[in-house]
């Protein structure tokens, strides 16, 4: 383990990859962790929110419930990444969330483990998923359950934001629409300044940092990285949207495009702040 430790003291550094049996034993916890989380969307699917709907009959109770099994779910698991040493991780500012009652929340998306571990500490997280997922058996009835907001078309989904948004909820989106290509400059979609602008909300900015890369877009799970992979989540401030609204916009989307542009300067000053 000092080898990992050596070779995680600065990005620059030549990384001295750990020994083969390290690296055998992340590939085999990494793979039996992955399947534990997908048995374990079936498992509050068919099992915990069954009970939960039989006895708690107040729907925000109820909802709220859901929210905070689904987060401790995801505790649990971070918790056997680490102690696993499959992986370490690392929340600055996470007190933060506290204070974002009907804000939206953005950040980059270089990993399939960013969503789990953003929603493992924030006090409410509603979340936008592909509509394709809905046909995932592991996860449907955990998104069904939770009330996540499905991606199924434009203006339905900007009006269910701005409604949830509205309500006091905190909604996490990865504006760049997929992982990020590790290497290449974040491109950012318009949707997440539509719907701040449309709800009238602030944007908390999280930028997440993962050393060396894993569960990345271009790379398989069973791609172990030479040393164990570090996180780190800086948990930022807010950006006001109503700034970015000036008299002689001749249509909304002016606004957009200024925000999105500010927006991928925020993310990228955080990139090169590493």
């Amino acid at each position: 383990m000092a080898m990992e430790q050596e070779g995680l003291s600065a990005d620059k550094e030549i990384i001295k990859p750990a020994s083969l049996i390290n690296r055998m034993w992340r590939w085999l916890a990494t793979g039996l962790l992955l399947i534990l989380f997908n048995i374990g969307g079936l498992i509050l699917s068919l099992g915990w929110f069954t009970l939960l709907r039989l006895f708690i009959r107040n729907p925000q109770r109820l909802h709220q419930r859901t929210l905070n099994s689904i987060k401790n779910s995801f505790v649990l698991f971070l918790s056997l990444l680490r102690h696993l040493r499959v992986v370490d991780f690392k929340i600055e500012g996470a007190e933060l969330f506290k204070q974002d009652k009907g804000c939206l929340v953005i950040a980059n998306h270089p990993s399939l483990l960013d969503y789990v571990l953003l929603a493992s500490c924030m006090p409410r997280c509603d979340c936008i998923v592909k509509e394709s997922l809905l046909m995932n058996p592991f996860f449907r009835g955990v998104i069904k359950s939770a009330g996540y907001l499905v991606n199924s078309g434009s203006e339905t989904l900007l009006d269910a934001c701005e409604e949830r948004l509205k309500a006091g909820g905190t909604i996490l989106i990865f504006p760049e629409g997929t992982r990020s290509i590790e290497g290449k400059e974040i491109t950012l979609q318009r949707g997440a300044a539509n719907i701040a602008l449309r709800a009238g909300c602030d944007i908390r900015v999280v930028y997440i940092s993962c050393r060396p890369p894993m569960l990345t877009k271009q790379g398989r799970w069973y791609s172990i990285p030479p040393i164990k992979p570090q996180f780190l989540i800086k948990v930022k401030g807010k950006v006001a949207t109503r700034d970015f609204i000036q008299e002689g916009d001749a249509s909304p989307a002016m606004a957009a495009r200024r925000l999105t542009h500010h927006l991928r300067t925020e993310l990228m000053l955080k990139n090169n702040e590493k």
